[in-house]
This record gives structure tokens, C-alpha cells and sequence, in this order.
């Protein structure tokens, strides 16, 4: 890692748009400014895929394809895809996110707009989708086959398909792709509007000086196009069901442990063939971001086995994973990894000797430093360079309302080490997160904004209402971007270009 540089952490469904769900329309470009203004360089994200169970952002459908629910139907509708009286019946700006309705309003007039774009797009335009088609054909065929056969069989998981097509037999699915041909053309057109609208985006994060950093799921979901396409990468029986499943053992939070249900990969099979799936997933994700955070790091090292017929994680057990191995392909095929390790939970020295071979900055959160004196490693005066600080993260309480459901010994031990009021504990855990060695540092928006517990984006293991918080409009107030400018400033987070203004592209922050 080179520079210090500060960021903010948004997913961009929590963008202000109209549709009622944030996408890459105007709202994304007003927070650019945002950024720009209290100079950040760093735009966390969560994964972009297609959500599948609970909406979920790490319970995607596809390890490759984007959320059309992201797509702005504004920009749409001013390249001609669709007339923008259709957009009328929209869902407002405001509000959070209700997943149901959006795919009931929203959703039916992206497929419009891109059966609009397939009837008149000529020229460039057609060329260009042409292009986008060709080049992503090694992830989009599959994809775009896996989303209408989805639709034709009732949202089944494909494993309860007919199954010569579960299995995915040849003739099973040449005729597939000619019953469903239109159906496919307007899948493939979809998913070339969402990486046109995101990869403008990220151009103009760039050239602001602004770098995304992306977030990969160690596992994927078993009801998607990846496991169907690749059944032989992962740990599923004779019957197409896994064998074995992810999660983590029992610990403080849970006598139970978690059972996530992720089918676990063959690591032996894909050591074989080079790592390819990972080698595709890893490159695609940089092509699309700058950093790429990764999830449940200490996966790489040791993985919970749970067998797949036990109901919860007591009876699995730690099963080693690539390791040092995976990773030195990766940086081999692609050059050097811009990596952030999620390492939090109980890491074992194993787990941190492989980060720290590999030289990938971990994460401190600073809300988890105050239940113990072993939980001092989240807090700056144990912090290392080699670090990305967060006061709070995606899976966190905001600040506000981490403190108002803090225990009182969590809250005098807050006070005695910021020295601070009620009202102010966010903007302390900023200061002193800004202020810290670590090498990076994000705050998620909620916190810069002030926000209590109804900010929170996700409660884990809480089974619906996760994943909807969305910033209202007129939020982004110029005195908030001024106090988190001058901070970022006096910290020694503002690269020379941003400071000077003159839109270069932002210094690695990642070897």
C-alpha cells in the first residue's frame, strides 16, 4: 500500500433515486460531488450482483452479472432506450428501499426499454452491444440462459429442473436457447446497459481521483448460474445437492453457530485447472473496480465443513483451503492485487501469518474495541499501517446507534478514550479513525450523516427487512463535505492531484 486515503462507505442501492431504489442516475453523480468536495478517494461498495435470497448483496444469482435494479431508467430514457412518459409510474425518491414493489414497476420497464433498444438501436449503438455481447460471452451465455430458464420453471432452484437440463445436456439446451431467443436477447441487452451505466460511473470516479473498491464473496449462492454452469468446481452430490455447506462454528454470539448453506468448492479440482474460476472472477471484478475487498478472508485458510443434511454449524469441522497457493496464481495471471482482507471474527495466527505473507492490509473496526481489554486491537493506539479502519461497517449498528445500545461499561470506556458527549460520539470515532496510522480509512455514510439504528443497512442472521437504507434527498449537505474535507486534510488523506484539482487518476492504494 502506498498513500493514505480516506473514503466512504454507500452501496449504490442506497442512492436517492427515482424507482425507489438507488441506481446509477443522477443521485450517483451528486455523490460524487459529495465526495469530491470532502475529499475522499475511496468508494466502498458492497457486490454488485443480481440479489437472490433476502435481497442480498452476497446472495447473488451470478458472480459476474450486475443488479438490473441498479440500472437508471433516466439515463435510459435520454439515449432513446425508452419515452420518458413511461417513467411516470415510478416509486419516489424517497423512502427506503420496498424489494417487492421495485421489482413489480421498476424491473418491467428496464425489460421494456432494452426490448426498445433491441427493435431500434443501429450504428454505433448496436455495435457496441454487438462487442459487449462477444467479449462477455465466456460468462453472459450462461448467465442469460440461467435467468429465463429460472422465470420459465417458476423460480425453482435449477437443481429441481427437468433434468436434462439441470444437468445441463447439450440438446436440453439448443433448444432451450431457441424457445427462449428473444427472452435471451433482451437478458444479454439488460446486462449491456448496467455495465454501460457503471463503467461511466467509474470513469468518473477516476477522473475525479476517486477509486471503488469492490467486494467478492469467498462463497456464492447454490441457486445460481455459477454453480449450475460449473457443478464440477463445487462439493454436490450424484443428485446435484451438496455435500457439504458453508458457515462458521458456534461461538459468543451463537450456541448454534451460522449454517450459510453455500456448497463448498473442490479446491483440488480447480488447482488443477489453474484456479480459471477464480482467475475470471478476480479479473472481472477488477475490471469493473480499483481495490477489492474480500469476504470472509480466513476461508483461504481453513473453511467450517458443515455436512449438508445437519440443520445447524455445531457438528462441522476447519478444512483447509488454497491458501498461499490461489493467491499466487492470482497475482501471477493478473499482476498485483489490490486486495483488503476481512478478517474480522476469531482469526487465527494462521490466518494472519497468510495475510501478512501475502502482504494484504486487514480491517479494524473500531466499534468492537471497547467489550474487553482483548478487544483493544480496534482501537488506533494498536492499529499497524498495513490497515483499513472503519468506525463501523455494512454488518454494524450505525455510530449513533451502537453507542445508544452500547452497555455502560462499553460507553465509559468509549468516553475515556475520545474524551466526548453524547451527541458527538460519531464525529470522535471519525477524528480518530482519520487520524490513525492505518493506511485507509472509510466511514460509512450513516455515520457522516448522523444517523441512529434506522440507518443500519444490515442485522445479521435477521432472515428480511436488511439491505433497504436509503440516504433521503438533500442529505449531502456542503457544511458536512467541508468538516469531512478539512479532517480528511489535516490527516494527511488528500493526495496531491485532489488537492490541486487537476482530475488525474488516484495513486494505487494497494500493491
Amino acid at each position: 500500500m502506498h498513500a493514505r486515503a480516506s473514503g466512504i462507505l454507500l452501496h449504490p442501492t442506497s442512492f436517492p433515486s427515482r424507482g425507489g431504489i438507488g441506481d446509477f442516475g443522477p443521485a450517483a453523480y451528486e455523490f460524487l460531488e459529495f465526495l469530491t468536495e470532502a475529499k475522499q478517494t475511496l468508494w466502498q461498495i458492497l457486490p454488485l450482483g443480481p440479489v437472490g435470497y433476502g435481497n442480498s448483496p452476497y446472495s447473488s444469482t451470478s458472480a459476474f452479472a450486475g443488479n438490473p435494479l441498479m440500472i437508471s431508467l433516466e439515463r435510459l430514457a435520454e439515449r432513446g432506450w425508452i419515452d420518458a412518459a413511461r417513467l411516470k409510474q415510478l416509486l419516489p425518491a424517497t423512502g427506503n428501499v420496498n424489494f417487492e414493489k421495485v421489482w413489480e414497476t421498476k424491473y418491467p420497464l428496464i425489460e421494456e426499454a432494452a426490448r426498445g433498444f433491441l427493435k431500434n438501436a443501429s450504428g454505433a449503438k448496436r455495435s457496441r452491444f454487438d462487442s459487449f455481447c462477444r467479449e462477455n460471452a465466456w460468462w453472459l451465455e450462461d448467465y442469460a440462459l440461467f435467468e429465463v430458464l429460472r422465470k420459465e420453471y417458476g423460480g425453482k432452484s435449477w437443481n429441481e429442473w427437468p433434468g436434462e437440463i439441470a444437468r445441463r445436456d447439450n440438446d436440453a439446451q439448443h433448444f432451450a436457447r431457441e424457445r427462449h431467443a428473444a427472452d435471451l436477447d433482451v437478458t444479454r441487452a439488460v446486462q449491456f446497459a448496467f455495465f454501460e451505466q457503471w463503467k461511466a460511473l467509474h470513469a468518473e470516479c477516476a477522473r475525479r481521483g476517486i477509486q471503488i473498491m469492490g467486494d467478492v464473496a469467498i462463497f456464492v449462492s447454490f441457486d445460481s448460474a455459477d454453480v449450475w454452469t460449473h457443478p464440477d468446481i463445487f462439493r454436490l452430490d450424484a443428485n446435484l445437492k451438496p455435500e457439504v455447506v458453508a458457515g462458521v462454528p458456534p461461538d459468543a454470539f451463537s450456541a448454534t453457530g451460522q449454517r450459510w448453506g453455500n456448497p463448498l468448492y473442490r479446491w483440488d479440482v480447480l488447482k488443477s485447472r489453474g484456479y480459471d474460476w477464480w482467475v475470471q472472477r478476480m479479473g472481472w471484478t477488477l475490471k469493473n473496480c480499483d481495490l477489492v475487498r474480500i469476504d470472509h478472508f480466513r476461508g483461504f485458510e481453513a473453511n467450517w465443513e458443515i455436512p449438508a443434511n445437519e440443520p445447524t454449524a455445531v457438528n462441522g469441522r476447519w478444512v483447509k483451503g488454497p491458501a498461499d497457493d490461489l493467491f499466487n496464481v492470482l497475482r501471477e495471471r493478473l499482476g498485483g492485487l489490490p486486495l483488503i482482507a476481512e478478517d474480522l471474527g476469531v482469526i487465527t495466527p494462521e490466518v494472519e501469518a497468510l495475510r501478512d505473507r501475502l502482504e494484504i492490509p486487514g480491517m479494524k473496526v473500531m466499534q468492537f474495541g471497547f467489550g474487553d481489554p482483548g478487544a483493544h486491537i480496534y482501537l488506533p493506539h494498536k492499529f499497524e499501517p498495513n490497515t483499513i479502519v472503519y468506525t463501523g461497517t455494512h454488518d454494524n449498528d450505525t455510530t449513533p446507534g451502537w453507542w445508544r445500545n452500547a452497555s455502560e461499561a462499553e460507553r465509559r470506556a468509549a468516553s475515556t478514550y475520545f474524551g466526548v458527549e453524547n451527541d458527538s460520539i460519531q464525529w470522535a470515532m471519525i477524528r480518530a479513525a482519520e487520524t490513525s496510522v492505518s493506511r485507509l480509512c472509510v466511514v460509512p455514510l450513516q455515520d457522516v450523516l448522523g444517523l441512529g439504528s434506522e440507518g443500519r443497512m444490515n442485522v445479521p442472521s435477521r432472515p428480511d427487512g436488511n439491505w433497504s437504507w436509503r440516504y433521503a434527498p438533500g442529505s449531502l449537505k456542503r457544511d458536512l463535505a467541508k468538516k469531512l474535507g478539512e479532517l480528511t486534510d489535516v490527516a494527511d488523506r488528500v493526495s496531491q492531484h485532489v488537492e490541486n484539482g487537476d482530475g488525474k487518476a488516484a495513486e494505487e492504494f494497494a500493491a
